[in-house]
């Protein structure tokens, strides 16, 4: 059951808080040991937030339509008196005492919590392969990645362990999971979405976001999570817009959409450059003016935001790894001490270049109004690929996964990335939409008339 037609089966009383939490609890209880989303369960507290729901909704009380739902948080969010572990030794006994922003809007919305989920450790890299928590597996494949950071809360959404999720998006961690288990997920513009209570990895490039299963379900914890908030200082001093689009909206008549000639169709999976296109081509039967433009430089966009995040990262987890340096894993303290000696000249040309090129995207978003990519060149590789072959060529898996995403989190663009198809081999495929600053309600609309149009959710066979 999706978050739409979950609140409205609320509001007609044909299920409960607690039946609709319950039900998410049975699933996480039967699945969990197998594909591993969860860190922690709070299933006491799921349960006296639900009988909370249903007599407030009974006494005329409606929070809203997140009131009543079943969501899970990343465990990167905190939680008050719930560990935050950041899926790490590091901070595995950190009990923090007070709410992530995100945390308290939601709660103050009457959504239901009944979980913390996993995740890569600290929310470095893309596999979800914890060395502390365990791998979190596909449900479309245990035996392939969900992508990641944000893997736990994906794989809670499409199987149902949960109605919606959150995540945290810094070089591609919302959507690489959204695309590898075919749900919706949205990195919205930088400072939409406050940071307050969010266990940080880039300062300048950290995303908090919605996860769920479709493009409506994503609009509306869009709407309950983002507004200014003077506690985290990127936060932007915006009205939250309307993002629901309204059912049945299917013409997108008039809206211009960006096709690049350069880079991000250039090395990918025939059959996810296939499904994209042909998400493209439904567009223009909707109404939509497909052209091409000429977008900067894709490599070094990518060259730029890994510069800024090796740096950003090492200066966030300097004073951890000093004294607590064998609490991390492998692939991150490699990471983090790769930071640790960028040269301070490479981090500040990385900055003055961000603003030349961002220039150059608000001047393509001129002539068009979103731009539509791939999410991931390539369906979900199997748990420990070093190496994937995309179109002939053998690359670095976890550069292949983040190499058309990491550019826009340097720009702070809003992205949607939402299913585009199925392989051969019945794997998930993703795409994404970009759009200019602030312009979510559009980047929302777009994907709900595709949604709409071509029915393209399902649940994993397995896990249904």
């Amino acid at each position: 059951m999706t978050l739409t037609e979950a609140a409205a089966a609320l509001r007609r009383r044909e299920v409960s808080a607690v039946e609709l939490t319950l039900e998410c609890l049975a699933r996480i209880e039967k699945w969990n040991p197998e594909l591993n989303a969860f860190i922690t369960v709070t299933a006491d507290l799921a349960m006296e937030q639900a009988r909370r729901a249903d007599a407030e909704l009974a006494s005329g009380m409606d929070r809203g339509p997140l009131h009543g739902i079943p969501v899970a948080h990343k465990d990167l969010f905190c939680t008050r008196g719930i560990r935050t572990t950041g899926g790490s030794k590091t901070f595995a006994e950190y009990v923090p005492e007070f709410d992530a922003t995100v945390v308290e809007k939601l709660a103050g919305a009457g959504a239901v919590m009944v979980g913390k989920t996993n995740l890569h450790e600290h929310a470095y890299g893309i596999t979800s392969e914890n060395p502390h928590y365990g791998a979190v597996r596909n449900p479309w494949d245990p035996e392939r990645s969900p992508g990641g950071s944000s893997g736990g809360s994906a794989v809670a959404v499409a199987t149902g362990m949960a109605i919606a999720a959150t995540g945290t998006d810094t070089g591609g961690s919302i959507r690489v999971p959204a695309s590898w288990c075919g749900i919706t997920g949205l990195k919205p513009t930088f400072g939409r979405v406050s940071k307050h209570g969010v266990l940080p990895l880039g300062y300048s490039l950290d995303h908090p976001g919605p996860m769920a299963q479709t493009v409506r379900d994503t609009a509306l914890l869009l709407e309950a999570m983002a507004g200014h908030d003077p506690r985290d200082p990127s936060s932007a001093d915006r009205p939250v817009p309307r993002c629901l689009p309204q059912e049945g909206e299917l013409s997108l008549r008039g809206v211009r959409i960006g096709l690049p000639r350069n880079f991000y169709f250039d090395r990918i999976d025939r059959e996810v450059d296939a499904a994209v296109y042909f998400m493209a081509y439904t567009a223009e039967d909707l109404g939509a003016h497909l052209q091409r433009v000429q977008v900067p430089d894709g490599e070094q966009l990518n060259t730029l935001a890994h510069i800024t995040l090796l740096g950003e990262a090492a200066a966030v987890h300097e004073p951890y790894l000093r004294k607590q340096r064998n609490t991390y894993g492998d692939d991150v303290r490699t990471l983090l001490d790769m930071g640790r000696v960028i040269p301070a000249v490479d981090y500040l040309q990385a900055q003055r270049l961000r603003k030349r090129i961002l220039g150059v995207y608000l001047d393509i978003f001129r002539r068009v109004d979103a731009l539509l990519l791939p999410a991931t060149p390539m369906t979900a590789p199997r748990i420990g690929q070093k190496q994937v072959e995309i179109d002939g060529e053998m690359e670095d898996t976890r550069i292949a996964a983040t190499r058309l995403l990491r550019g826009f989190n340097l720009l702070g663009l809003p992205v949607l990335s939402m299913p585009a198809g199925f392989s051969s081999a019945g794997l998930p495929i993703g795409c994404q939409w970009i759009g200019r600053p602030w312009d979510e309600p559009l980047l929302l609309r777009i994907g709900a008339a595709l949604e709409d149009r071509l029915q393209l959710r399902r649940t994993p066979p397995r896990f249904a």
